[in-house]
């Protein structure tokens, strides 16, 4: 989906803020990424409604809950006398094009890869007066992600494993290559098995994993059920490298894989690790 970036409410917003920042600034996020961000920046007392699914850090399941991520309350919004209202692309776009019928102040974050995280955050704090905290958030962002990448440096490329990422079961769906769930795998020094599909998120068949035969699986959700259990009852599986070698996962926590906001460093740290160090 085209993103939903509007130069013009950034400007006018920015504008609106310069005079008028002596208040307490009020803000409402309807996406757990952007709710992420603004923690991140320290704006918690500023925070005053947040979605049903904004549940990290802890302190955001205090807040004021306003709505489903898909299925915000407009009501409950306008309640709360918001100067500024966080969203995201895809399935909020009808709720963002409510509110800006209502002429609210509105920012959209919808960053596909890394870079546009760093932009998002980048944006996130001038609209919020946080600037120094988030150039010092993207910078050990960076710094962290430097790192890896020296060591991904060392790994030869006939050595570098191949990665399934399941994130769902039922129907199997996993991750494609617009998805910057694959900039993480690359990061992490991974090959990502299913990159030749081209859209962010889809279904893929159990024959496709069999034939390309991953040497990890990470499955991006969380289960009653031990990871290797629920991999073995299918078909063939039982053949796969992954789960020949006990290299199948459920511990990477999935908001972290899987929500563009701070915590993606995490991720990609932890795939490295999964990838390379529990062998």
């Amino acid at each position: 989906m085209k993103k939903i970036f509007s130069v013009t409410i950034f400007v006018f917003v920015i504008l609106f803020f310069h005079d008028s920042f002596a208040k307490d600034l009020r803000i409402v996020s309807l996406a757990p990424a952007t709710t992420e961000i603004l923690f991140a920046l320290g704006l918690d007392k500023e925070i005053i409604g947040v979605s049903e699914f904004c549940n990290y850090p802890e302190r955001a399941m205090a807040k004021e809950k306003i709505g489903t991520f898909s299925l915000p309350n407009i009501e409950k919004i306008l309640s709360l006398k918001p100067d500024l209202i966080f969203c995201t692309g895809l399935e909020q776009a009808p709720a963002v094009a409510k509110l800006k019928q209502l002429n609210l102040n509105i920012f959209v974050s919808d960053p596909k890869n890394i870079d546009e995280i760093f932009k998002s955050i980048e944006e996130i704090g001038k609209l919020t007066k946080k600037e120094k905290k988030a150039a010092a958030l993207i910078e050990d962002m960076k710094s962290r992600i430097k790192k890896i990448k020296a060591h991904v440096s060392e790994i030869a490329e006939d050595k570098k494993q191949k990665v399934f990422i399941e994130i769902w079961h039922s129907p199997l769906t996993t991750i494609g290559r617009s998805s910057f769930v694959n900039e993480l795998i690359k990061l992490a020094g991974g090959i990502n098995i299913t990159s030749d599909i081209k859209s962010a998120y889809s279904p893929v068949a159990c024959e496709v994993i069999l034939k390309r035969n991953p040497d990890c699986i990470i499955l991006a959700y969380m289960g009653n059920l031990s990871p290797i259990k629920q991999v073995m009852v299918r078909p063939g599986w039982k053949n796969i490298a992954a789960v020949k070698n006990s290299r199948v996962y459920n511990d990477i926590n999935p908001d972290s894989l899987l929500r563009p906001g701070p915590r993606v460093v995490e991720a990609v740290e932890e795939l490295y690790k999964k990838l390379y160090l529990n062998e």
